[in-house]
């Protein structure tokens, strides 16, 4: 499974999903627990269960190895029956490394799968975010039915997983709750009303004007008497196809027949721009000088400046500044949530992960440890398992990716962008 619940929970967290206020809590983890987020316990039996998830995950169609602590003598068994590429047997020892680095990793995917699971069920609570059967039901459907041919590939899954179909339903459910909870944070920050779209458009009049642009037909040589060559040519009726095959050092104009469209002022060299747009439709101008080579060109038409109205511009402005404040609300809550869950969840001594209030000093990546959640690893795309969370902040109601800036063309040719919207 290619997209991991542990994902999905960081996703929650980094999404802005919004933070109920929360109480410290006290250090003491119950006997048989391996961490607490407030006053709910993880037991030691559901982080072996989802260890066992994990490690079959990782098997990549071997029988799975379940690393186990302190000894590790079953995993390094098992290792020591495996076929190796290596001329000599690896040591007892180096396999117990190998055992406990394996160990290490997927103890800390399954805590933080467990524990940020954990958060995002309790903000649900919070914020009277709930999930039906039935909803549950539907998407577990859907998605099954888009990740498997038949229910034979399904049962082949399941058993490869080492999930049962109740671990998938869960796993559905936290997703549908982060969708809702994104939904929940955003609803009422998308509201743009016609005065807000009116404002905008008049303090942002020239983002929406379209300047004077030209269609060129252009020849680059390298000195000025091959351009004049070219000039020559052109003024005794050949066509500029045939001139720029014949003298154009400029492979992407000359591959388009010496055509270069859609040019607005300030795009080119500043000798080729000045020009450009001091030239007369179709006379044949030049030889420019410009550091790329001389230039010999000829303005096919003129497409003169435009101005969107209010009326044109209204669509564009309303979407983006429900996407601005749709994120900003997001955004707020990045500085709160991880820390607030964090600071009422404690772990056991061997099981502190970055998301412990106890936990280690973190580094500045505290996404997902590579593999994913438990029962991650190693399906292909087209058979992922259904509880996948969204692969972006924002997937379920968030903001869509704002356009570029405009990127002038490059002086060797090509066709320039058209200005993006705000």
């Amino acid at each position: 499974m290619t997209h991991s619940l542990s994902k999905l929970a960081l996703a929650v967290a980094t999404l802005g999903l919004g933070a109920a206020a929360v109480a410290g809590c006290g250090n003491d983890v119950p006997a048989g627990s391996v961490a607490k987020v407030g006053d709910t316990t993880i037991t030691k039996k559901d982080f072996d269960k989802w260890l066992k998830t994990a490690a079959s995950g990782q098997a990549q169609g071997g029988p799975a190895v379940v690393p186990d602590p302190p000894d590790f003598a079953r995993c390094v068994a098992t290792k020591q029956k495996q076929p190796t590429q290596s001329r000599s047997q690896p040591t007892g020892a180096a396999l117990k490394k190998q055992c406990k680095q394996e160990y290490d990793q997927l103890k800390g995917e399954v805590m933080q799968f467990l524990i940020q699971s954990e958060w995002v069920q309790q903000e649900a609570k919070a914020r009277d975010v709930k999930v039906s059967d039935a909803e549950v039901s539907r998407s577990f459907a859907d998605q099954k039915k888009q990740a498997f041919p038949n229910d034979k590939a399904y049962k082949k899954f399941l058993a490869s997983s080492g999930m049962s179909e109740q671990d998938i339903l869960y796993r559905v459910k936290l997703d549908q709750l982060q969708q809702k909870l994104t939904q929940k944070v955003t609803e009422d920050e998308g509201k743009v009303s016609s005065a807000d779209v009116k404002d905008y458009y008049n303090k942002n009049k020239k983002r929406f004007a379209q300047p004077e642009r030209r269609d060129l037909n252009v020849v680059l040589t390298k000195n000025k008497a091959k351009a004049e060559q070219a000039k020559k040519a052109l003024d005794g009726g050949k066509s500029f196809k045939s001139v720029a095959k014949k003298y154009s050092i400029d492979e992407a104009s000359k591959s388009q027949g010496g055509k270069l469209p859609d040019v607005a002022r300030g795009q080119q060299e500043k000798a080729l721009d000045k020009a450009v747009f001091a030239a007369k439709k179709r006379k044949i101008t030049g030889p420019v000088k410009t550091q790329f080579g001389w230039y010999v060109f000829e303005v096919t038409k003129v497409k003169a400046a435009s101005q969107q109205s209010l009326a044109q511009a209204s669509e564009t402005i309303r979407n983006l500044l429900k996407s601005q404040r749709q994120q900003k609300a997001l955004n707020s809550f990045i500085k709160n949530f991880r820390n607030d869950y964090k600071d009422k969840t404690v772990c056991a001594d061997d099981y502190r992960i970055a998301e412990c209030k106890n936990g280690p000093k973190e580094k500045t990546d505290t996404g997902p440890a590579s593999g994913g959640a438990p029962g991650g690893a190693q399906q292909a795309p087209q058979q992922q398992a259904p509880g996948r969370a969204p692969a972006a902040p924002g997937g379920a109601g968030g903001a869509p990716p704002q356009q570029a800036p405009p990127q002038q063309t490059p002086p060797s040719g090509g066709s320039p962008q058209a200005p993006s919207g705000p």
